[in-house]
């Protein structure tokens, strides 16, 4: 027979068991198979992607109230269509990049990829270069052309600044999206643009301003940070490592 004291004695030594065990439940680490994995650099896919999804990125689309024509891509340069490449242009993450002579626009991705839009360029001679900001965008913009281009073509005094600019359209040549670049706080009037005019994409056509067919703009819209740096070169990227 247990002494009252024996059996006091009995019960704190068996609860003090308890607990210690309890505490070791508490911190023992996780069996290795049970840890939560380290994670690892997203891959993403270079090149061209399959037929299926070329056809999807360029289908007909209603955006914005707008019905946006397919475009007829089996007739373009594949090189020209929107694909994820190495990024040759050693700009920081996020920073827009365009080729001129290559007729390219570069989107810097983290990880040392680049999503690569084919483009349509200004003449020469309206061309601009150099390194500014994405200060402002616009979705189905109105076109507004400045002062310098109504000189040259009186025929579009009616859609200038004074009368409103031209109605948000399929027509209307900024197409579906617009971004302003501006240089030092002021708008330099360049801008990249949509444009239906997917035949237009590798050539030099436009007054000074970058042009994607608008399913690639709509698609650059979606991506570009806010307030994005943008350089634009003159000169071709095959210093810089573009194959």
């Amino acid at each position: 027979m247990f002494s009252k004291m024996q059996l006091q004695r009995r019960t704190f030594l068996l609860g003090a068991m308890s607990a210690t065990a309890a505490l070791a439940g508490c911190t023992t680490s996780m069996p290795a198979t049970e840890r939560a994995p380290v994670p690892r650099l997203v891959s993403r896919p270079l090149g061209l992607p399959g037929d299926a999804e070329l056809e999807a990125r360029y289908a007909a689309v209603e955006d914005g109230g707008h019905l946006i024509p397919a475009v007829p891509y089996r007739q373009m340069d594949p090189k020209y269509l929107r694909q994820r490449v190495p990024d040759p242009t050693g700009e920081p993450a996020g920073t827009v990049v365009v080729d001129t002579p290559g007729r390219y626009l570069y989107l810097v991705e983290p990880g040392g990829t680049a999503m690569r839009y084919g483009v349509g360029i200004g003449r020469e001679g309206f061309a601009w270069e150099g390194d500014g900001i994405i200060h402002w965008r616009q979705a189905w913009p109105r076109w507004k052309p400045p002062a310098e281009m109504i000189a040259r073509r009186p025929e579009l005094a009616e859609y200038s600044v004074e009368n409103g600019g031209m109605a948000p359209g399929i027509k209307n040549p900024l197409g579906a999206r617009a971004l302003y670049i501006f240089q030092n706080g002021r708008d330099t009037l360049y801008r990249l643009h949509g444009t239906p005019e997917w035949n237009s994409i590798g050539k030099a056509t436009s007054s000074g301003c970058v042009r994607l067919v608008n399913q690639d703009v709509i698609d650059l819209y979606k991506r570009v940070p806010y307030h994005a740096r943008i350089v634009v070169y003159q000169t071709p990227l095959i210093a810089q490592g573009q194959a």
